[in-house]
């Protein structure tokens, strides 16, 4: 025996496989698995021409049964129990998070520019200075007499002569001084003239300082958005930009009644802290990556808007009216994919 284990151990020659381990007269194997419910699986061996009856199940009385579901509904209940505090958990720090980004961004910021002193920029001036009382809003107007309303009287007398302006709402005539140490940059000069206006006050822009679009429309001409028109001025293209668009009246703005707006930037944080700036009880901000989509739909439903008033003009009907709204928004859908993939 000694010997023999020198030998290689799988040859086919081993003496231990001749004679020892050759099987002879073997049969095959079969596994029978019982299929009734036991705490432990049985398994049972035999050959393929014997029988084997299935071991008997244990003996389960109304007492067990009656325990087993017990238990087994207290663990379900402890499960739930699980879930729920665990759910409250994460509400509560969802909840605790977004007031406390909330605060962080009205913290941090101190001041606010608005380029321009129309309907729409006094509007979102006067929203603006509203979340924050210390908050220095400063609008830079080009009439002498606007920006001398709204410092003294607190009116825009040319647009909202009848509204009163926060005491924390100031105008200038003065480019230098209104972007010096401002946090956002509200733009809403509009869009034929922004070209030449922000090439005339790129030097006193910060290449960091964000800017707000509040501008609708397309240039003449060139047909250039206001993403495209604002980093060429600036002579910066990587100036941080948003554009704030909505079916929207500076005057509801000015009433304070309910409104629905979207902040699109491809920087989702820079949405993010524009969208907690704005937001209140009355204004809704929602966000979007879709920079272009957000810029042609706000240029092109204006087309749509002088079709309606067409269409109620000459008694058209419902059906009308439906049907140019469907079909306009599918079309400045398509242009708006057309647009993104050039």
């Amino acid at each position: 025996m000694a010997a023999s284990l020198l030998e290689p151990p799988f040859s086919p020659n081993h003496a231990l496989f001749s004679t020892i381990y050759k099987p002879q007269n073997s049969k095959p194997i079969t596994y029978f698995v019982p299929i009734f419910r036991s705490p432990t699986p049985i398994i049972c061996l035999c050959a393929a021409s014997e029988t084997v009856e299935p071991p008997a199940s244990p003996p389960h009385t109304a007492e067990t049964t009656s325990l087993d579901h017990s238990s087994a509904i207290e663990r379900s209940k402890d499960r739930r129990k699980v879930v729920r505090v665990a759910w409250e958990k994460l509400v509560r720090w969802s909840r605790s998070l977004r007031s406390k980004a909330k605060t962080d961004v009205l913290e941090r910021t101190n001041k606010i520019v608005v380029l321009g002193g129309g309907s729409f920029g006094t509007a979102m001036a006067a929203h603006v200075a509203e979340r924050k009382s210390q908050l220095e809003v400063n609008m830079l107007v080009r009439d002498p007499q606007v920006c001398q309303s709204i410092n003294e009287n607190h009116h825009n007398c040319k647009y909202f002569p009848t509204h009163k302006l926060p005491e924390n709402v100031t105008a200038t005539t003065d480019a230098k001084s209104a972007l010096f140490g401002a946090d956002f940059c509200f733009h809403a000069v509009p869009v034929q003239f922004s070209a030449s206006f922000l090439e005339g006050v790129a030097d006193y822009v910060d290449p960091g300082l964000p800017f707000i679009s509040l501008s609708k429309g397309l240039e003449l001409n060139t047909f250039r958005t206001m993403s495209q028109i604002i980093p060429r001025a600036l002579k910066n293209p990587r100036q941080p930009y948003t554009v704030l668009s909505g079916p929207s009246f500076a005057l509801e703005l000015m009433n304070k009644l309910p409104t629905a707006m979207v902040v699109a930037s491809k920087d989702k944080k820079m949405a993010i802290a524009v969208q907690q700036l704005l937001a209140s009880r009355n204004m809704r901000i929602n966000t979007s990556s879709d920079v272009t989509g957000v810029e042609i739909a706000g240029a092109l439903k204006n087309v749509l808007a002088i079709a309606a008033g067409i269409v109620v003009g000459l008694n058209l009907g419902n059906n009308s009216m439906a049907a140019l709204v469907s079909q306009g928004c599918s079309e400045i859908r398509w242009l708006a994919t057309k647009i993104r993939l050039l």
